[in-house]
């Protein structure tokens, strides 16, 4: 059989391919969604209520969408896939810059929807999946930190140039250049594997030397998803997800928070750039742990900090260098949608239908973040603290660490029952 000569395996080009698309999809088009509200309130005079509505809307969309999602990258070409979810995802903000009605929001939010579910939320998870037998973890870690060091370059870029150009010029710029970005990533870094060109998953060099046997290399290995939904690992995942994203909403309540506890809102905004640094640190970090002492423990390990940091918030949030430290450790705790999540299902449910089964559990991921944002708002509104808030993380914390050690449980009694192979 004849071997790849290249020193550097196919696989971190396809993360490569993979930074620059999900940092697109996430880092330029999603966060920089908000910067567009009030020019265009303002200028089209539509309430921020009526306006922000069609991000509602993209959420319960991503919710509907999310188990096709997972059945369509088993089907179907990525590369063809990758390339129709960026025209509908940054063609929706092509569509945006002609609005002059708020339906008209309302109305590209679906594609919007539909292209970003595909790019943000599935491709990189199912990609890495395929791609890394080994280092899967620092895979995801490298991935969400270039996610978060797209958005915090391109987020001061693109509120100049919404200054500078107008918000319908913008759109069009950002739309535009998203599409050719995104289409030459997926052209030059996106490719099938092969066994004839030697493009294998990264880490089955050892395993073919050892056993001289090529096929292995592409054996996938785990559970069905009729097989997982059946399980108790599966019902526990979904409710860590759940909680998961449930516990990071709480981020955009922070400058709320922090102002509410005396400090100022330019400071509020220093600790929210802290925090950007420690999404970028923290996901490289949750990636190395991943590899070298393994998932199950590594997001125990991470809710266990999450913990601390809301204690930190609860009795000790005096100063500001008390604060940087809540909001450094809390960043272990959001960076996990991104890494803790996809190694969780990939750890417990194999890659056998993983696309399908991380498409599924992932409901929990766009259930809560419709339900999260608005409730934490409403403690604050009626309580006038956040205090309710953060003993509610607490509790959903420790929740969390239950059903991780249940799910590991359910996964044993599948080896058991031999329905994991």
């Amino acid at each position: 059989m004849k071997k790849s000569k290249s020193k550097i395996h196919y696989a971190w080009l396809i993360l490569v391919g993979l930074c620059i698309i999900v940092g697109v999809g996430k880092g330029v088009l999603n966060n920089s969604a908000s910067l567009f509200l009030t020019p265009i309130s303002q200028d089209l005079g539509i309430g921020m209520g009526n306006l922000t509505l069609y991000l509602s809307i993209s959420a319960v969309v991503t919710l509907i969408f999310l188990p096709f999602a997972g059945k369509l990258v088993a089907r179907y070409d990525i590369r063809m896939l990758i390339i129709v979810a960026i025209v509908l995802q940054a063609g929706a903000f092509i569509a945006f810059s002609f609005m002059n009605s708020v339906w008209g929001w309302y109305v590209f939010a679906i594609p919007l929807a539909v292209g970003g579910t595909f790019l943000t939320v599935i491709l990189g998870p199912v990609l890495i999946n395929q791609w890394f037998k080994k280092s899967s973890g620092l895979a995801l870690g490298i991935l969400a930190a270039t996610g978060g060091i797209f958005g915090a370059i391109v987020q001061p870029v693109v509120g100049r140039l919404i200054v500078s150009n107008g918000w319908r010029f913008s759109y069009v710029a950002i739309g535009v250049l998203a599409i050719v970005l995104v289409i030459l990533a997926t052209i030059i870094f996106i490719k099938k594997m092969s066994k004839e060109k030697g493009l294998y998953p990264y880490g089955t060099e050892e395993t073919e030397k050892r056993n001289e046997v090529s096929n292995d290399a592409f054996q996938e290995k785990g559970v069905t998803m009729a097989v997982a939904k059946k399980s108790s690992a599966f019902y526990a995942l979904l409710i860590f997800f759940f909680l998961l994203t449930a516990i990071a909403s709480f981020m955009m309540h922070i400058p709320t928070y922090i102002v509410a506890k005396g400090f100022t809102q330019e400071f509020a905004g220093n600790a929210m750039g802290i925090y950007m640094l420690g999404v970028v640190f923290a996901s490289l970090i949750i990636g190395v742990l991943n590899d070298k002492i393994g998932t199950k423990n590594t997001t125990i390990l991470s809710m266990i900090l999450g913990m601390v940091s809301v204690l930190i918030f609860l009795y000790a949030a005096s100063s500001s260098v008390t604060i940087f430290v809540a909001l450094i450790l809390f960043s272990f705790v959001t960076s996990g949608i991104g890494i803790i999540a996809p190694s969780l299902t990939s750890s417990l449910f194999g890659n056998r239908e993983y696309s399908q089964i991380y498409s599924a559990v992932s409901l929990g991921l766009a259930v809560a973040s419709i339900m999260a944002l608005p409730a934490y708002g409403y403690i604050f509104q009626f309580t006038g603290s956040y205090s309710g808030g953060l003993y509610a993380i607490l509790v959903m914390l420790f929740v969390n660490i239950i059903a991780v050690i249940i799910a590991y449980r359910g996964k044993k009694k599948l080896e058991k029952e031999g329905l994991w192979n």
